[in-house]
């Protein structure tokens, strides 16, 4: 359990990336909603993962 805590921000990350290029893939680059829930999830991911690795760290 503690090494998918570890990896949260990780694979939210990758999951926002993957929403990308399937809704460019798909031709959904003019809904926002899609472009904005894939950037939020990036950047919970991104702080998700600064916080839970100086956590781990110490």
């Amino acid at each position: 359990m503690n090494n998918v805590l570890k990896n949260l921000g990780l694979l939210l990350i990758i999951i926002g990336a993957i929403l990308l290029v399937l809704s460019y893939a798909l031709g959904w680059v003019d809904n926002n909603l899609v472009n904005g829930g894939a950037l939020l999830l990036m950047i919970i991911g991104l702080i998700a993962h600064i916080i839970l690795n100086k956590r781990y760290q110490d």
